[in-house]
């Protein structure tokens, strides 16, 4: 840490000067121009750049399995990198079929180039068009309507309804990356966090809000593939899982109206809310544990993995009002 005077001049201009080697390390000059971000009692410095694209190379020759080619995608996605450029001696056709793949399910990035041996991707949104809040509202729809008709398609034992949930995980995984590409971006350019609206600690709890959900969504594509092996279940058992579903289902619920209010007030009583009722999920659970054990013992599993599903998604939607509580706490 340096530290610096600051002096008066002209009378009522205020100056400090900056470190050289910074300077120099940043290209910043006599005459550079340097943009200031202003976030409640700091004053971030930036150096103004013509062009703020950041541009990222991957050597990709090794990377045949797709597994591995996909998530290297969607790594340097997530990283910030407005330009993607794929590199190898030979860029395979079943590589390219992968990459535009992963293109696909990842919002704003488009194939822009392609030769011999490169594919350039390039994400085609400006960070000012992409909303959190809107991201993280839409995963909370998807995914906790996701894990309703999970358990109906169990119960119901509705393999059309099962694959349509399977598919749905498609997409909270796209809004997923793109709340965490927002969130990495954020830290590191200050003018992303003025263009999105929202200070870095917000997107910090939405980015930590958005990641529960997507689990919460894994699970409800966990219940659907566990449903595609048991038959129809009725009576007590159908009706105390649909009773968990529901009580599962109404933490993350009420935990993300706390997270997305303005007012701290309200905020505190749905986040304390929605923890409270995470023993009474618990108690639940137990009940239908106690009655699955008079199943099969096939069907005594599958339906202990569902239990065990539901209870996690009120542990995640309790980690939720943590992150409310954290946003409406008082700032130091």
């Amino acid at each position: 840490m340096e530290t610096r005077k600051v002096q008066v001049t002209g009378g009522s201009t205020y100056t400090v000067s900056l470190p050289k080697d910074w300077a120099t390390e940043n290209d910043v000059s006599a005459g550079s121009v340097v943009e200031f971000h202003a976030e409640e009692d700091l004053l971030l410095l930036a150096p103004k750049r013509e062009d703020d694209r950041v541009e990222g190379a991957l050597d990709v020759s090794g990377l045949d399995n797709k597994h591995e080619l996909t998530r290297a995608v969607m790594t340097m996605y997530v990283s910030g990198f407005d330009v993607i450029r794929l590199e190898a001696p030979r860029i395979t056709a079943e590589q390219r079929r992968i990459i535009r793949d992963a293109t696909q399910g990842l919002v704003g990035l488009e194939v822009i180039e392609e030769t011999s041996d490169r594919v350039v991707l390039q994400d085609l949104l400006d960070s000012s068009e992409l909303s959190v809040h809107n991201a993280i509202t839409r995963m909370r729809l998807v995914a906790l309507t996701m894990l309703s008709d999970a358990v109906e398609a169990l119960i119901e034992d509705d393999d059309d309804l099962a694959q349509d949930i399977i598919q749905r995980d498609d997409d909270v995984d796209r809004l997923w990356y793109m709340v965490s590409r927002v969130f990495r971006t954020v830290l590191r350019n200050p003018t992303a966090a003025n263009e999105i609206g929202f200070p870095r600690e917000t997107v910090f709890d939405y980015q930590s809000s958005a990641r529960q959900l997507e689990r919460i969504a894994d699970h409800a594509t966990k219940i659907a593939g566990l449903s595609r092996e048991i038959g129809e279940i009725t009576g007590e058992t159908a009706d105390l899982l649909r009773e968990l579903e529901s009580e599962a289902t109404a933490i993350p619920e009420t935990a993300m109206d706390a997270l997305l209010t303005d007012d701290s007030e309200e905020a505190v009583e749905l986040a304390n809310e929605a923890r409270s009722g995470i023993p009474q999920v618990d108690e639940t659970a137990r009940d239908v544990d106690s009655k699955v054990r008079e199943l099969d013992p096939q069907s005594a599993q599958i339906l202990g993995r569902v239990v065990d599903s539901l209870s996690r998604t009120a542990d995640y939607g309790g980690n939720i009002a943590e992150s409310a509580l954290q946003r409406a706490a008082p700032r130091p």
